[in-house]
């Protein structure tokens, strides 16, 4: 049973340990990813800024390289040209100015002697197949488009260029119409070798963008760690001191805000342990006092009860010797000694427990016998009606059970009035014995410091026959069986205090310390530090 305890409880500790590494973990990879967000931002937008550049660049050098070339072809081989040429002149033409160091495809346009338009091509190059439908519109408008002279602008005619696709290749078209007259020349020049340099720059550019995103990411994991790893020990510090571990101390190493939080910490747990110490001694001290003030009336105590015992026969005797006059003096001193004897006894049961010092005495009763017992002993049968069928056992504590059971019934006596019902239930693996009266009720008020210690319901009235202890030894006795007491008024009128025990308090006992040495199994050794 106990291994089995063991397995469970530690199968806990190491699920709590795994939850705390995830939300660590998960601060972590926010910070990993907000590193990685920003690294990939700026690479992006360098990488898009430098591909934008070299694009532009790359472009704009091999269209001016080609116009230019074309401009120069077309003086050399067009110019020369008689008025009126032949398609065959034309064809011979355009094959020269293709024959250039650019190698772009040439189409020459003019009009023979008939006033017939004829066409020249370039179609013995790579680039075969090139006629006017290959020029777009809009260019063609441009180049026969006769601009008028200005002082701005000394020639009818341009030079015009226009960026295409056909298919998946890139062409650069340009056209010109010669000036004075002459044919109209277009030419087409593949960019292709462009974009493929184009394609590798892009490539390129995001390898190194990918290479930087992961460079980022381990930047940031050793960051995040060395950030992160005296938050963790700050937080195993803390948690330890929640544990009650006040000893519980940083590592300071630095300057940084981390050095200083840690020592903050030092000084907090520092000044709580202090306050705790203090606080542990006085209350020892004072603990020490009620128990050695007890002991110590004790025997006087017992001395002052002989003597009222004799005094109390004196009165009940049929021929007392005590003058009448006294009598009721007499009678209050026996009364208030008991009291105070039963005040006495009480303040210790209570360092008792506060000390730690109570212990069961477990013995297996029959609950019904047992409750009977109790109500007899103290000649409450003709006002306590009990429902409890016999033959319920539980292992418990015989005498702390009399002890509880005559504190509730007792009370419900002696303010909720008679008759007080008491009942018990098996419920589970606990016993719920309840004890109703048919008085007016606890206040709502007082319902929640009814089992608090010397608690007056009325501050008009601070004295009364009880001790003021009584709930509050029962609530201790109920714990110390690992249950607990309830109060709460009844919808038909009347209070009910119910009392839940386990049937079985030495197994729970034991269940409870082999939880606690598993607990102190999985406690850290070190609270760590920056």
């Amino acid at each position: 049973m106990t291994k089995a305890r063991g397995g469970i409880r530690g199968w806990s500790a190491t699920r709590t340990k795994v939850q705390s590494r995830i939300r660590f973990t998960s601060l972590r990879l926010r910070l990993v990813v907000v590193f990685g967000l920003v690294a990939l931002t700026a690479a992006v937008s360098a990488s898009g800024i430098a591909y934008w550049l070299n694009r532009e660049a790359v472009q704009s050098r091999a269209q001016d390289a080609a116009l230019n070339d074309f401009e120069r072809e077309l003086q050399s081989h067009v110019s020369t040209l008689r008025p009126s040429p032949s398609q065959d002149q034309l064809r011979i033409a355009a094959r020269k100015m293709a024959d250039g160091g650019e190698r772009f495809g040439v189409l020459l346009l003019d009009e023979d002697a008939s006033g017939r338009t004829v066409s020249g091509s370039s179609t013995d190059n790579a680039l075969n197949g090139f006629s006017l439908d290959d020029v777009p519109a809009s260019l063609q408008k441009a180049v026969n488009k006769r601009q008028k002279i200005t002082s701005g602008n000394q020639h009818p005619y341009h030079v015009y260029w226009q960026r295409v696709i056909d298919g998946d290749t890139p062409y650069l078209v340009g056209g010109a119409k010669m000036i004075g007259g002459g044919p109209t020349a277009y030419m087409r020049k593949s960019l292709e070798k462009e974009a493929e340099d184009l394609n590798s720059l892009a490539w390129s550019l995001g390898i190194a963008t990918a290479l930087s995103l992961i460079g980022s990411a381990l930047l940031a994991q050793a960051a995040a760690t060395t950030v992160l790893k005296p938050v963790q020990r700050l937080g195993v510090a803390a948690r330890r001191l929640g544990e009650g571990k006040l000893d519980t101390r940083l590592r300071v190493s630095g300057t940084d805000e981390l050095a200083d939080l840690s020592r903050t910490f030092n000084l907090a747990a520092e000044s709580l342990e202090k306050k705790v110490d203090d606080m542990s001694a006085r209350e020892e001290a004072s603990r020490r006092f009620v128990a050695d003030m007890s002991h110590e009336l004790r025997t006087p105590l017992t001395a002052i009860t002989a003597v009222t015992e004799v005094l109390e026969e004196e009165l009940d005797a049929e021929t007392g010797s005590v003058d009448p006059m006294i009598e009721p003096a007499v009678r209050l001193v026996v009364s208030e000694t008991r009291r105070l004897n039963d005040l006495v006894e009480n303040l210790m049961e209570v360092t008792r427990f506060d000390a730690g010092t109570a212990r069961l005495v477990l013995d297996d009763v029959d609950l019904a016998d047992q409750i009977t017992a109790c109500i007899d002993a103290r000649a409450w049968l003709d006002a306590v009606d009990l429902d409890a069928e016999r033959g319920i056992m539980a292992n418990l504590d015989p005498r702390r059970l009399d002890v509880i059971l005559a504190n509730l019934i007792g009370n419900a006596l002696k303010h909720g009035g008679s008759p007080v019902r008491v009942s018990v239930h098996v419920e589970g693996e606990d016993l719920l014995i309840q004890v109703r009266d048919h008085g007016p009720g606890i206040p709502e008020d007082v319902l929640p410091h009814v089992f608090d210690r010397f608690y007056k319901a009325s501050a008009s009235r601070p004295r009364s026959e009880g001790s003021g202890l009584g709930l509050s030894i029962a609530l201790e006795n109920a714990h110390i069986h690992g249950g607990g007491i309830t109060a709460a008024n009844s919808p038909d009128g009347g209070a009910v205090f119910t009392l839940r025990l386990p049937r079985d308090a030495a197994s729970l006992i034991a269940r409870e310390r082999d939880g606690d040495q598993g607990d102190s199994g999985t406690e850290d050794t070190e609270g760590g530090g920056q």
